[in-house]
């Protein structure tokens, strides 16, 4: 996992969730909770980096990225100095700095007002600040709702057939418009 390190006073670097980390190694710490849905994965502004990532965190990206993310259950923040050009698939997006490319999102895609955005946006939501700069195909997902029943103030449309050849009928329950 890339996170952000500090140094603690017999040269250990330690992340973010309390893991002691050596020059090839990760050794957790005993009670800190890797699993956690609040903890996440930083890509620092320094850091650039092409290919796939998969993971079950959620995941801020200040640096570059260029290839494939799936963070199906969890949260990719594109940072206001985030650089991004990939695929995305995850439960919610944020996107605050530069991002060219598709994203695949069950949740909420929510583009800020410091935002560059192309691309095609695929969710459930979406909520795009004012002065964001956004060039995109949006398909929004509808839920599924339950049939409701007609309401009583409109009439119900019905379709009477005499049983021979003719065309069906539409009769309404409303007045007639054309006398």
């Amino acid at each position: 996992m890339l996170k952000k390190r500090r140094e603690t006073e017999n040269g250990n670097s330690f992340g973010s969730s309390g893991a002691s980390y050596t020059e090839n190694s990760y050794v957790p710490v005993p009670g800190s909770n890797p699993g956690s849905s609040d903890e996440k994965t930083i890509i620092g502004d320094q850091i650039s980096i092409e290919g796939s990532i998969l993971g079950k965190e959620n995941l801020l990206i200040e640096g570059s990225m260029k290839g494939k993310i799936e963070l199906e259950e969890h949260q990719v923040i594109v940072g206001s100095k985030g650089q991004v050009e990939a695929e995305i698939h995850a439960k919610d997006v944020t996107i605050s700095g530069r991002m060219t490319g598709n994203i695949q999102a069950l949740g909420k895609v929510e583009i800020t007002r410091d935002a560059e955005f192309n691309g095609e946006v695929k969710a459930s939501r979406i909520s795009v600040e004012d002065g964001a700069y956004i060039k995109a195909v949006i398909e929004l997902e509808r839920r599924e709702e339950k049939k409701k029943a007609p309401s009583a103030g409109k009439p119900e449309l019905q379709v009477a057939s005499s049983g021979s050849s003719q065309e069906p009928i539409a009769l309404s329950g409303g007045a007639d418009k054309g006398k």
